[in-house]
């Protein structure tokens, strides 16, 4: 990373600069917000002074990021098409990052300001769906191919449903505590605890499973959330300094025979399902040896690509012994077969056998262009713990106060965070983003529902107001900068 800079003219070089800092500042931002949520409810409860708890939640954060992998970070980046990913190192592909970082950034900053618990992957996805909408109305695109709707979609329905499952799952642990426990020091409140007993920190088992699930909170926090920053720096580093980032230039001979391996078994498969293929795929149809002279992704010209791929790969052992300009288009071969084979696994006729080695094989054809750097990594861990320590103070007011008439007793705290880990967790597993706040915020209603507490109405209706305009926010303000930078600079 030290020489990400080498040969670079000033204006790429400062280019490159900026497009980080847009980067790490939507991290920071996110700390306000997401990371915030994490530590709300060890400090509201005061099971930890909240000096410590940032800093432990950091720490965490950055142990989530390390060890999450990069499956929600480039679940995020494939929500754009994949015509725009292969483009990504054009001047269009710049503008893009901007556009979208520039309105994540605007939004997470006003709701913060208002102390509101927006959430920054809704905040993120509507950004990148923005951009791709509008590239799509400047370009010859259609609006169905503009956005990877079926990821779009996916990602939709687990940032609808994880709150839900917050909620529910809240509400039924609180239920259940109340149940075996009816008369506990656990149902006290902060304040009842202090005022009438004379005791500031929570009883211990409290106070210990408060502490264990709020880290436990930061680390599945940073391996979800962290990774779409990571995602994000990935794209600029692509976009500004292809010849270096494309591939994984670390990728060992076995990693890149074995991406070979898959681009001929992936020959194989169409072969075997020629009948149901040869019209879609146009196999053994055009003749086509060698792909036009501006390449596009297009399934008719899937064999010529994998014979392209098959003739770059011939021999190589390390892409560092590739010429940048073959690096880049190895990059595009293998983005566009594996938008290929994802479509062809939608096809009706293919065996259920048959599309299980189909994911496989996608697996291994984007084994090295699916990477993030360690430093990458340490950087997005950074500025999400900074974040945090500097923002936390206006989340945990209201996630602790504003949203039940009554302040949040300990056994809620333990209810939300618990839920809070095991939903994200799962997502976690499928590679889905979710938003930590919503989640969150949806656990504490859901136990104030079940202590008969009541919720603020008019906390709830903000809250509820900024998770539903922050998709259609985003995206006209994400595709009006678009539109803008690509008059101004393309």
């Amino acid at each position: 990373m030290f020489d990400l800079f080498s040969g670079l003219d000033f204006w790429v070089a400062a280019s490159l600069v900026l497009a980080l800092l847009f980067v790490l500042s939507f991290e920071f931002i996110n700390g306000f917000h997401d990371t915030a949520n994490a530590v709300a409810t060890v400090i509201y409860t005061n099971a930890m002074p909240p000096h410590l708890a940032v800093v432990f939640s950091g720490i965490f954060n950055f142990l989530g990021v390390l060890l999450g992998g990069v499956g929600v970070a480039y679940a995020i980046v494939h929500l754009l098409p994949v015509e725009l990913l292969i483009n990504v190192d054009t001047g269009r592909g710049l503008v893009m990052v901007f556009a979208l970082l520039a309105a994540a950034i605007a939004w997470n900053l006003g709701t913060w300001y208002f102390g509101i618990p927006a959430s920054s992957s809704h905040t993120l996805i509507g950004s990148i769906l923005g951009v791709g909408l509008a590239n799509a109305m400047l370009t010859d695109i259609s609006v169905a191919d503009g956005v990877n709707w079926k990821k779009a979609i996916d990602i939709g329905l687990s940032l609808i449903f994880s709150p839900l499952a917050g909620f529910l799952i809240g509400a039924l642990l609180l239920w259940l505590l109340r149940k075996r426990f009816p008369v506990n020091k656990m149902h006290d409140t902060p304040h009842i605890r202090s005022q009438h007993k004379g005791k500031k920190h929570p009883p211990f088992w409290n106070r210990l499973v408060l502490i264990v699930s709020a880290m436990a909170m930061s680390f599945v926090h940073g391996s979800n959330d962290g990774q779409k920053g990571i995602g994000l720096i990935m794209l600029v580093l692509i976009g500004i300094v292809p010849a270096k980032f494309v591939l994984d230039q670390t990728s060992t001979g076995y990693e890149i025979e074995r991406t070979r391996h898959a681009a001929v078994h992936l020959q194989q498969f169409y072969a075997r399902n020629h009948d149901a293929l040869q019209d879609y795929l146009a196999l053994g149809k055009n003749g086509q040896t060698e792909l036009p002279r501006h390449f596009r992704c297009d399934p008719q010209l899937t064999e010529p690509t994998i014979d392209a791929l098959l003739g770059s790969l011939d021999g190589i052992t390390n892409y560092r012994d590739m010429p940048a300009k073959r690096r880049i288009e190895v990059r595009r071969y293998l983005l566009c077969l594996d938008d290929t084979a994802k479509k062809v696994g939608k096809l009706k006729g293919i065996p259920k056998r048959e599309q299980a080695d189909l994911d496989k094989l996608r697996k291994d054809l984007t084994a090295t262009t699916e990477y993030a750097p360690f430093g990458v990594i340490l950087a997005v861990a950074l500025a999400l713990g900074l974040g945090t320590m500097v923002g936390w103070r206006r989340v945990v007011r209201t996630v602790g106060e504003k949203i039940g008439k009554q302040g949040m007793t300990y056994a809620q705290g333990m209810c939300a965070q618990v839920t809070a880990v095991f939903a994200i967790g799962m997502a976690n597993l499928y590679s889905l983003p979710v938003s930590t706040t919503h989640i969150l915020s949806s656990g504490v209603a859901g136990t104030m529902v079940a202590n008969n507490s009541g919720l603020q109405i008019n906390t709830i209706r903000t809250i509820l107001m900024a998770w539903v305009l922050t998709l259609p926010a985003t995206i006209a303000l994400s595709a009006g900068l678009f539109w803008l930078g690509t008059k101004l600079f393309v």
